[in-house]
């Protein structure tokens, strides 16, 4: 049994030991890229589980070790964290946490030591976290991720984009029920076994891949039936996450729209355009925004590059860029609002809108006061300057019920209908 090892602050260490002999423990957030995420990191000898529990007693355990002042995001993480190592599915002397951490003055950057906080009440201290970021905040012997492996996440996060915007425009659609699933699942084992032989990882082979992904998806026998189209901007976590938002894509495929979800990448933009962005606002190292400035426009060419593929198959509609995000923005909010989301929710509003979408739902977590401001804050402005959007914010906390939440969603739906 791997021996528990400490540094010099008391931080217990996730060792290479603990490696051959540990489970790592993830929530979920987006069902489709964290598989993704999940089969990527499994490629370097860890193992992994991702839990898809939604059930209550997620909440009431977050409540219980967590204080309810706590952000709601917060709380069902580290909820759900803690019931799956009390379930009695995993020996807990052999599992580790993983947590993401985002830095800044966001809440998340202090999830991992509200998790050990929580672990330590529950009598489980001798529980491992381990932090995942790209702010260097924390780093673990055992938990490395080399330059191969950041490759793959960057080039796997494109190609998640694209299968789950494809899957969203097919899946209300499609005459053979599961179809869009089965081929984004069959997709994400391919995309696995390409990055194992280093397949798929330049610009120029992403392009092709994409191009099959595309075609792939156009052949899907699909009604020609027009649905109403509804957008979910909102909290990352909660816009994302089943757990979160209680299923909302899934209930708002059920009522017969089609919706439409925001990609990953452009909160990845969004994190790194932020740093670029404090250099100029607060001062910093000119090398550091020089360096920001080429990852971000790497990305950003990859993203183009998608784009340019939906649009040359002329199936269906292609996203906006990063760069069209932050023109449509112009006017409303400056680069510098980045807490709660920041300008970027409020842009996800405007580029839907543009984009023919004016329905939209805003899901709002308790407890990111920032996200309020940026979203709530916002929909007056939007309301006036564009008298046909049709928005509804959504609040997610642990009192809320789920039924009073559809039935504000399905008072929006009736608005749309109506027009």
């Amino acid at each position: 049994m791997a021996e528990l090892v400490y540094d010099e602050t008391g931080r217990l260490l996730f060792t290479e030991e603990m490696k051959k002999e540990y489970t790592i423990i993830m929530p979920q957030m987006l069902p489709v890229m964290f598989h993704l995420l999940k089969r990527i990191i499994e490629l370097e000898g860890y193992k992994i589980d991702i839990l898809t529990s939604t059930n209550r007693e997620i909440v009431e355990t977050g409540l219980k070790y967590v204080h309810n002042d706590t952000c709601y995001p917060a709380l069902l993480v580290i909820g759900q964290l803690i019931e799956a190592v009390q379930s009695g599915r995993y020996d807990p002397h052999k599992v580790a946490l993983l947590i993401s951490q985002t830095g800044g003055g966001c809440r998340a950057s202090n999830y991992i030591h509200l998790l050990r906080k929580a672990l330590k009440k529950a009598g489980l201290e001798y529980i491992p976290v381990i932090s995942i970021n790209l702010s260097g905040l924390e780093k673990n012997p055992g938990f490395k991720i080399p330059v191969r492996v950041g490759r793959r996440m960057v080039y796997g996060m494109m190609y998640g984009d694209l299968l789950i915007y494809l899957g969203n425009q097919c899946r209300p659609y499609e005459l053979k029920k599961g179809e869009t699933d089965r081929l984004i699942s069959r997709w994400t084992d391919d995309l696995v076994d390409l990055f194992v032989h280093g397949k798929g990882m330049s610009r120029g082979q992403m392009k092709t891949y994409m191009e099959m992904i595309t075609r792939d998806f156009a052949a899907i026998p699909r009604s020609a039936e027009k649905k109403i189209r509804v957008g979910i901007v909102g909290e990352i976590y909660i816009k994302y996450a089943p757990l979160g938002n209680n299923n909302l894509e899934d209930f708002l495929t059920n009522e017969g729209v089609e919706v439409i979800v925001p990609g990953i990448t452009d909160f990845m933009l969004f994190k790194f355009n932020n740093r670029y962005v404090d250099v100029d606002l607060y001062g910093g190292s000119k090398l550091k925004k020089f360096a920001i400035g080429v990852a971000q426009r790497y990305i950003g060419s990859c993203q183009k590059i998608m784009i340019n593929v939906i649009k040359e198959d002329g199936t269906f509609r292609a996203m906006g860029t990063f760069a069209d995000l932050q023109k449509c923005v112009k006017g409303y909010l400056g680069y510098g609002n980045k807490m709660g989301e920041g300008w970027l929710l409020t842009a996800e509003m405007l580029e839907l809108i543009h984009s023919g979408t004016p329905n939209i739902v805003c899901t709002q977590p308790f407890g990111c006061l920032p996200n309020h401001v940026v979203g709530k804050g916002m929909m007056r402005k939007l309301k006036v300057d564009f008298p046909d959007s049709n928005i509804v914010a959504v609040d997610y906390d642990p009192g809320a019920t789920r039924i009073n939440q559809e039935n504000r969603i399905k008072l929006m739906l009736a608005n749309a209908k109506s027009k």
